[in-house]
């Protein structure tokens, strides 16, 4: 089992960076395959990127367009995202999750997060 808290969100100007990490308490951290959602009011969650247990394979949709990188460490248990070219249309609210194999849709990743607020103004 997993427990993940999301830190590093904050309020940006659009074309800044950010780095979110993602912590997990739990001692089978490596078993995961882990990937950071999103979900801004009124819309649907969404991907944004996932990795499976050892890094050794990503995934992320088209919309990132190589501004998104996932990476993980399994010996710190973290899970990153780092944020680059951000526009007002990334604003949302963060999340991780972790689950038996990287997939692009919420509802097969188990374990989530509270979430990371992301602000980008123009």
């Amino acid at each position: 089992q997993l427990q993940l808290v999301e830190s590093g969100g904050g309020l940006v100007q659009a074309g800044d960076s950010l780095r979110l990490s993602c912590a997990s308490s739990g001692r089978s951290f490596s078993n995961f395959a882990m990937a950071w959602f999103r979900q801004a009011p009124g819309k649907e969650r969404e991907v944004v990127a996932a990795i499976s247990m050892f890094g050794s394979s990503t995934y992320y949709p088209d919309f990132v367009e190589g501004r998104f990188t996932i990476s993980r460490d399994n010996a710190k248990n973290t899970v990153y995202l780092q944020l680059n070219s951000l526009r007002p249309e990334d604003t949302a609210m963060y999340y991780c999750a972790g689950g038996p194999s990287l997939a692009r849709v919420w509802d097969r990743y188990l374990f989530w997060g509270q979430g990371t607020q992301v602000t980008v103004s123009s």
